[in-house]
């Protein structure tokens, strides 16, 4: 059976990156066999692997030291298991990874998911849908999980970069635990239960319109 994974914020290539993030990593190579090699021990052929910006740095031959490698994105893709979707990240624009997807709403149990790389750009409520899950990267070693609140809803900031997932992809019911766990231990969980219901009911009937 196949699975859903997220991950984002590899940073394949990018050798400075061990010392930004203060990543265990002596040598580029070893970061770049690392996580590649964590991605492939978790993610099978058939998977499906959203991958949450800022994949890779590449640099031309005399570009600015430690500032990516002059190596292709299709060339780490191809060592890659899986199904691969890419959401741009604030450094996707110059490194061969030409991806023009800037978010992802996922509805996995009648819930909406908002999947982006910078949590600035999350989403509590739209015209369409309450996310009280949104799916982020960007802030690396930062932070695991944050909670906003806003027009009267909540919603659980989730970061699944590489930094706090042991240099691996975290897997969907891997998410789903800590979505969770969030919501049985807050002190308003009943509100948000009811809201969650509430959206559920409101994208039924919208999807009976939209079908008439």
């Amino acid at each position: 059976m196949a699975n859903l994974f997220l991950t984002s914020d590899e940073h394949l290539g990018h050798f400075n990156i061990i010392r930004y993030c203060s990543r265990p990593f002596k040598t580029l190579e070893e970061m770049n066999e690392t996580i590649i090699n964590n991605h492939n021990e978790r993610v099978k052929k058939d998977d499906t692997i959203i991958i949450n910006g800022d994949f890779c740095f590449r640099n031309s031959l005399n570009g600015k030291q430690g500032e990516g490698s002059p190596i292709h994105s299709k060339n780490y893709i191809e060592r890659l298991n899986g199904r691969l979707i890419f959401v741009k990240g604030n450094h996707d624009g110059h490194n061969s990874l030409d991806t023009k997807i800037e978010k992802l709403v996922l509805t996995i149990g009648g819930i909406h998911i908002n999947v982006c790389h910078n949590p600035k750009n999350a989403i509590v409520q739209d015209e369409q849908y309450y996310y009280p899950l949104n799916l982020i990267g960007h802030i690396h070693e930062k932070w695991v999980t944050q909670e906003i609140f806003k027009n009267n809803k909540y919603s659980l900031l989730l970061n699944v970069g590489v930094d706090v997932h042991k240099f691996r992809p975290i897997s969907f019911d891997e998410v789903k635990a800590i979505f969770d766990k969030w919501l049985s231990k807050h002190p308003h969980r009943k509100k948000i239960q009811q809201d969650i219901e509430k959206d559920r009911i409101n994208a039924r009937c919208n999807h009976k319109k939209a079908n008439k």
